[in-house]
């Protein structure tokens, strides 16, 4: 762990409170996309409860609903039917502007895109993270949380370099600094391995594993990728728009096992 990690709060610090507590509870949701013979319900009836400081992962092939899935509980879309929970409260109908306020104060994203700005540096990147609807923060405090996320993520030392110059394994680690600069109680991340290679994924599910430990964030990941998946504390399989098996504290061979239980028929 660097020094800028150390002097971060562990689990047993400023998110203690929250810890057993139930930080997202989905039920009963459904998504339908298409009408008449084109309709197809991607999501079917499904139930989620994910523990504040847990580490999901949602395994599914490509076309299975966790992305979709992934998608509602982001609010960066809506439920057809069903009801959504975040630390006790029913959001699921919060008007579009407090959705995005949400969005903005409680969640951090990372994607299997990185989504960096090309002509800004890795340093301008992550601070982007910092404009609310409040402005930005001070100049002086912007620029130690910046040094301090890319000290994080371990790579402090490319903070004036543009994405054209980073590796994909070098971008992924300035998307998830941006993500973790503003402390989000929830972490989404979508495939942020599937852009990478082997060696290059492994080093950022450790780092992402490391991060959430830190700070305690509720986590929730994406893959198709049982190794991916297995770096978290549960494992969540969904096919056809159903989850069809739960497995806690998983390893990696325990991953593959349900894999081929749940998906080879």
């Amino acid at each position: 762990m660097n020094a800028a990690a150390a002097r971060r709060p562990s689990k047993g610090g400023a998110r203690a409170y929250l810890q057993g507590m139930t930080a997202i509870s989905a039920r009963g949701l459904v998504k339908t996309f298409g009408e008449g013979r084109a309709e197809r319900r991607v999501l079917d009836s499904v139930d989620l409860e994910v523990t504040a400081g847990e580490v999901v992962a949602i395994l599914g092939r490509s076309g299975s609903g966790k992305s979709t899935l992934l998608s509602l509980i982001g609010l960066f879309d809506r439920a057809d039917e069903g009801q959504y929970f975040l630390h006790g409260n029913d959001i699921t109908k919060l008007p579009e502007r407090r959705a995005a306020a949400l969005r903005s104060a409680e969640f951090g994203f990372v994607f299997q895109r990185f989504f960096l700005l090309k002509h800004l540096t890795a340093a301008q990147n992550v601070a982007m993270a910092l404009v609310n609807g409040q402005g930005w923060s001070a100049r002086r405090k912007r620029r130690q949380q910046v040094m301090e996320a890319l000290e994080t993520v371990g790579i402090a030392h490319l903070a004036k370099s543009k994405p054209s110059r980073l590796s994909g394994g070098e971008q992924q680690r300035v998307a998830i600094a941006r993500a973790l600069i503003s402390r989000p109680t929830v972490l989404f991340a979508d495939e942020p391995t599937g852009n990478l290679d082997s060696a290059s994924g492994a080093e950022i599910l450790a780092l992402l594993r490391e991060a959430v430990e830190l700070d305690g964030q509720t986590t929730l990941m994406v893959t198709h990728d049982p190794r991916a998946a297995a770096v978290a504390d549960r494992v969540v399989f969904i096919a056809d728009g159903r989850i069809v098996a739960d497995l806690t504290e998983p390893t990696e061979a325990d991953v593959l096992a349900a894999v081929k239980e749940a998906y080879v028929r």
